[in-house]
């Protein structure tokens, strides 16, 4: 075999492993029912915060806690080791990756999708 050959088949093979890999760490998307029976899982759930839940802070833990509901209306406590979000209860959809333990949902990631300010702008002029 030619040098080109070879190194055109390391290519293939880095290229497909890459593939893999990026595949493998992709989550999938659940309710909270559906993360609980599958706990210790890795999965996505998209909801939003229950603003009649409780949010607490905890510095010494570094531990954020609030409630949330998914878009197949179950609510779950949902525990975040990290400070809470800037704008958190003006997010519109909070998505939370992580995983289903006894006592709730604990989340590795959260990704907020606040209002548009262009919503705003067109709620300030009459056009919603």
């Amino acid at each position: 075999m030619k040098k080109t050959h070879i190194i055109a088949l390391v290519i293939v093979f880095l290229s497909i492993g890459v593939v893999i890999a990026t595949l493998s760490d992709s989550s999938t998307y659940m309710d909270f029912e559906s993360a609980k029976l599958n706990a210790g899982q890795t999965f996505t759930v998209i909801g939003e915060l229950d603003k009649d839940g409780e949010m607490n802070y905890n510095a010494r833990q570094n531990l954020f806690t609030f409630y949330a509901v998914d878009k197949e209306g179950n609510r779950s406590k949902v525990f975040y080791r990290e400070p809470k979000p800037q704008d958190f209860e003006r997010s519109e959809d909070i998505t939370m990756k992580g995983f289903a333990t006894d006592t709730g949902f604990v989340a590795s990631e959260i990704l907020l999708k606040c209002p548009s300010k262009y919503n705003e702008q067109n709620a300030m002029a009459g056009n919603e």
